[in-house]
C-alpha cells in the first residue's frame, strides 16, 4: 500500500482555490494512472475526476465523495511540507481528504470490491461550488456515473483520530456568501457635507444587520450572519466613496434562510434612503443542506461501533457548510466527522491535523464499503 501520509504532505504543498486546481489534478492523474486499469474507467470534468471501479458482483453502485480544493490563506503551520504556493493553504483537510480517496482507488483496483465503486473527486468545495454543476454533467454526460448510494467525510480536529461521528437526518446547515457593495460619494475629510460616506453607511449596516437573527428568527430556530470582512476608502484623509462587505448566512432550515435574505434587502434598502447612496447584493455561492439518510447513516454509525479501534459519536446538527448536501439531495447518503485531534479549528492557519487520521479512514472507508 502507497504510503498516503506523503501523499497528503505533497497534496500539502500544491494548495489551489476552486476550479483552479490545475497541479492538483495532474497529480491525482499521475496516481491513478500507475494503478490497474483493467477494471477502472477514468473521466474528468473541469478540474475534478470521477473514477469508476467494475464490482466482482455488482447489485448497486456506492459512491464516495472528495473535494480538492484549499483557500486563500497564509499558512502559518512552520510544517516542513509547508504549502509552496503562497497565501494558499489546506486549511480545511482538503489534502487529507485526497489522500483517502486515493487510497481507495488504490485498494479497490488492487482488490475489488463486490459492487461498483464509483469515487468523486469534486473541485471548487469552499467556492464557487462545485457539487451542483458537477452533477448536472453527471446527469446530462455520464448517468451511468452516479450513485445509488453515496457516502463522505471531513475531518474534525475537535475529536480524536478514530472518532466516527455523524447522526441521521440534518448535519450540517443551509449556508450562502454574502457580499454588499456600497457606492456613495467620496471626498476631502475636511468637507464631510459634501460627500457620502461609505464607511460609516457600512458600519451602520453590520449594526442593522446584527439584528436580524435577534429580532426575525424564531428563537428556538437556528441561523447566523457573520459578516467575516468589510474594506472601506484608500486613505485616512479622505472620505470613503466605496464599501465591501464580505460575509455568510447560516440556517437550519431552508424558510429561515428566504427569511433572513428578506431582511438583508429590506435594511439595504433602508440604507440607501438613510445614506443616499448605492447598494448592491451579491448572495455568491449557495450550499444546501447536508441531510443525512436515515438508514446511510445508522449503517455508518453501527459499522463503526465494531471496527477495531473506531468510536462511534452520533453528534448534534453544526452550522457549518458543505456542498456535499447537494449530492444527497437526491442520492441516499450520510456524511461523517473523522477525528483529527488538532488545537486549531478549519480555516485555522495553523491546522495541522493528526496524520494518523489518514490511513485509519481509509481502512475504516474501505471496510464499509465492502460491506455493503
Amino acid at each position: 500500500m502507497t504510503n498516503l501520509i506523503e501523499i497528503r504532505r505533497e497534496l500539502h504543498q500544491i494548495p489551489e482555490i476552486g476550479f483552479e486546481e490545475m497541479k492538483t489534478q495532474a497529480y491525482l492523474l499521475n496516481f491513478i494512472a500507475q494503478l490497474p486499469q483493467e477494471y477502472m474507467q477514468v473521466v474528468t470534468w473541469k478540474t475534478g475526476i470521477v473514477v469508476a471501479i467494475t464490482g466482482t458482483n455488482p447489485t448497486k453502485q456506492i459512491g464516495w465523495r472528495t473535494d480538492m480544493d484549499a483557500l486563500p490563506i497564509f499558512e502559518e503551520t512552520a510544517l516542513d511540507f509547508h504549502s509552496q504556493h503562497v497565501g494558499f493553504m489546506h486549511a480545511c483537510g482538503h489534502d487529507c481528504h485526497m489522500a483517502i480517496a486515493l487510497g481507495l482507488v488504490e485498494a479497490f483496483t488492487v482488490n475489488r470490491p463486490t459492487q461498483n465503486v464509483v469515487i468523486y473527486f469534486q473541485p471548487a468545495e469552499e467556492g464557487p461550488g462545485g457539487a451542483e454543476p458537477m452533477l448536472e454533467w453527471l446527469r446530462l454526460e455520464q448517468p451511468q456515473l452516479i450513485a445509488d448510494e453515496i457516502y463522505a467525510l471531513h475531518i474534525a480536529p475537535e475529536y480524536p483520530v478514530g472518532t466516527v461521528a455523524t447522526k441521521p437526518g440534518l448535519l450540517f446547515a443551509n449556508t450562502s456568501e454574502l457580499f454588499i457593495d456600497l457606492k456613495g460619494i467620496g471626498g476631502h475629510a475636511a468637507f464631510p457635507h459634501k460627500t457620502r460616506d461609505m464607511t460609516v453607511a457600512a458600519a451602520s449596516c453590520i449594526m442593522q444587520l446584527q439584528t436580524i437573527i435577534s429580532r426575525n428568527i424564531d428563537p428556538m430556530d437556528s441561523a447566523v450572519i457573520t459578516i467575516g470582512k468589510m474594506t472601506a476608502g484608500t486613505v485616512q484623509n479622505v472620505i470613503a466613496e466605496n464599501a465591501r462587505l464580505e460575509g455568510t448566512i447560516r440556517t437550519l432550515n431552508a424558510d429561515a434562510m428566504t427569511e433572513v435574505k428578506r431582511r438583508i434587502e429590506a435594511i439595504c434598502a433602508g440604507i440607501e434612503a438613510a445614506f443616499e447612496c448605492r447598494v448592491s447584493i451579491d448572495y455568491g455561492s449557495m450550499y444546501y443542506e447536508v441531510n443525512n439518510d436515515t438508514r446511510c447513516a445508522n449503517a455508518l454509525l453501527a459499522f463503526a461501533h465494531d471496527f477495531p479501534d473506531a468510536v462511534s459519536y452520533e453528534c448534534p446538527a453544526a452550522m457549518t457548510g458543505e456542498d456535499f448536501g447537494y449530492f444527497i439531495k437526491d442520492i441516499p447518503g450520510a456524511m461523517f466527522w473523522a477525528g483529527a485531534n488538532c488545537d486549531y479549528g478549519l480555516h485555522h492557519a495553523k491546522l495541522a491535523p493528526d496524520e494518523a487520521l489518514i490511513p485509519f479512514n481509509q481502512k475504516f472507508v474501505e471496510a464499509f464499503i465492502r460491506s455493503l
